[in-house]
């Protein structure tokens, strides 16, 4: 028996597997804080659960309309246009089964062998594995923390050749937390002017978790030329608690929404009924809450970036947005020989972290502080008695 040609160019995904190990430790009697998930600890708002149970009792368990129902669509243009400035109509927006499917669908309903796609580094895991599955290949554009983590125009137009079709970027970025600014964006944008075959995939799902003042940036609004080729990504599970509820939405040129529905309605059909009525009380309802979300983020991302500059032989640059911590471990590495090794010394310690090599990055990891105050004090205790 065998695997198909595409699948063997992928790998799994290493921040579910390090994940996956912590839930075997645990099970096996060992104490395991992980802070390696992407995933807010607090409670999915009341208001959202509330219309989830509404849902179950109206009997909305059959299927939609494979794009999403026309309430969420709506509810989601609404939260394009109040959180991102994006004015799109709920035609052009599709709902998925989580923004990876989003992604997984406009790359796949896009690309050839031989067509290229620029990926900033250090990347979401799944980008790279994503666009090997459908043949293309991966361009590296390298990032790092002296430069914010954020690619420039001059890389840019140095990589992009005829072959290029998309662009990924991811702002706020998982895993650094890095932030285009708007000047940035619109740099970027001259350049893209400039090669028409260049499709843009702007991930923005943690948006709504920055810590900078002032607006969002992103790309269709500040370079409105570009925005018929942009793919917005946004979704609920960061900023609304609801990981599990697995509901995603994009918005785009009306060509691309329809390509990624036709792949859709062969792959899984509809995002589940239940989830959506959920995901439109999350857009439409209070955001309120989000407030002291962003509040309780900001005080442990200070921590955590105070605590790791103390330990000797690491360092961490002040993230922007989301909920993660670059960690960069170069001084140890002569002592541990790579960052897997590093990250499996910590795991021994009690704390599940991911290497930076598996974001493309190197000599590092990535931090979550999206764990309740006890479990991150204590987890960087042991990180300070692993490495002393």
């Amino acid at each position: 028996m065998k695997i198909s040609a595409a699948l063997g160019r992928i790998a799994p995904s290493r921040t579910n597997a390090i994940t996956d190990r912590a839930f075997e430790l645990r099970a096996a009697g060992k104490d395991v804080i992980s802070l390696s998930v992407g995933e807010p600890d607090f409670a999915t708002p009341a208001h959202v659960i509330a219309a989830a149970k509404a849902a179950l009792d109206a009997g909305d368990t059959k299927y939609t309309a494979v794009s999403g129902t026309q309430a969420l669509r709506e509810a989601a243009a609404l939260h394009f246009a109040r959180d991102l400035g994006i004015t799109v109509p709920p035609g052009r927006v599709i709902v998925s089964a989580g923004g990876k499917q989003a992604i997984f669908h406009a790359l796949l309903a896009t690309l050839d062998p031989g067509d290229e796609v620029l990926v900033p580094s250090p990347w979401w895991v799944s980008y790279p594995e994503i666009v090997r599955f459908a043949g293309a290949q991966v361009v590296d554009l390298p990032t790092n923390a002296a430069g914010g983590f954020r690619i420039t125009a001059a890389q840019l137009d140095a990589a992009i050749t005829p072959r290029t079709r998309w662009l990924l970027l991811n702002s706020p970025g998982n895993p650094t937390g890095a932030t285009y600014p708007a000047e940035e964006l619109r740099a970027l944008g001259a350049v893209l002017v400039r090669h028409p075959q260049v499709l843009v995939m702007s991930d923005d799902i943690y948006a709504p978790l920055r810590y900078t003042p002032g607006a969002h940036a992103t790309l269709s609004v500040e370079c409105p030329g570009l925005a018929d080729r942009v793919l917005t990504v946004s979704g609920v599970s960061k900023s609304h608690a609801m990981t599990g509820f697995r509901i995603g939405v994009a918005a785009g040129p009306e060509w691309l929404v329809k390509a990624m529905g036709k792949l859709q309605s062969h792959s899984s059909g509809n995002a589940a009924s239940i989830s959506q009525a959920a995901a439109v009380a999350a857009f439409a309802g209070p955001q309120d809450f989000l407030l002291d979300w962003r509040e309780k983020f900001r005080v442990r991302r200070d921590r955590v970036v105070a605590t790791i500059n103390a330990v000797p032989g690491l360092s961490a640059p002040v993230p922007d947005g989301a909920f993660y911590c670059m960690v960069d471990a170069a001084p140890l590495m002569e002592r541990f020989g790579d960052d897997e090794a590093l990250c499996l010394h910590l795991l021994e310690h009690g704390v599940a972290l991911v290497a930076a090599s598996a974001f493309g990055g190197r000599d590092g990891f990535r931090i979550s502080f999206a764990a309740d105050d006890a479990k991150l004090d204590e987890a960087l205790r042991r990180i300070a008695k692993a490495l002393a």
